[in-house]
């Protein structure tokens, strides 16, 4: 387990972090720019909780809250750590059936839909826009264990899925409506 006596240590104030196999890296390598990113969705996570109060899907919302703890500890080990906590495919499969689930009473779409709607969807939909960002900088990272990705590319999903759950299964939606500013 974690146990933090001091907040502060010093030992980046020249710019550089530890990883966990007690290498140093430069804090712009491009690990730790996706260790910031799935940092910042796992924050934006928290806004869509506090916006959604109780309801569904906040009990799943705190697991994936979990699991990105588990993918910046995964992106912190650099490859061939035995014993690294890592992303399981497990894991993965567990966002796809709940996707699936999910998705199983909501109608087909249409159209495109625009972020917003109820407030804890918007936030949502900013928690998936900032996932795929993750994502992105995931790609980056030489060595990395292959399922940590997977998990990033089947959050985005499964934070579009719940946007339209929360968005009262979909009526709430805000449609794309191609060239009508025109």
């Amino acid at each position: 387990m974690v146990k933090l006596n001091r907040i502060y240590t010093r030992t980046g104030d020249a710019g550089t972090t530890g990883l966990v196999d007690g290498s140093r890296v430069s804090k712009a390598d491009p690990r730790m720019a996706a260790i910031g990113d799935v940092d910042e969705a796992n924050s934006a996570i928290g806004v869509a909780i506090a916006a959604l109060g109780e309801r569904p899907p906040t009990a799943a919302l705190l697991t994936i809250q979990n699991d990105l703890f588990d993918l910046g500890a995964d992106i912190a080990t650099p490859a061939g750590i035995d014993g690294a906590l890592r992303i399981v495919p497990a894991q993965v499969a567990r966002l796809e059936a709940e996707i699936d689930a999910m998705n199983a009473d909501l109608a087909p779409l249409t159209s495109f839909i625009l972020p917003g709607g109820d407030a804890g969807a918007a936030s949502l939909h900013l928690a998936r826009a900032i996932v795929r960002r993750a994502e992105r900088s995931a790609v980056a990272v030489d060595g990395l264990n292959p399922p940590a990705l997977a998990y990033l590319n089947r959050l985005s999903d499964w934070l579009f899925v719940a946007t339209r759950v929360v968005n009262g299964a979909g009526a709430g939606d805000i449609l794309w409506r191609p060239g009508a500013s025109r």
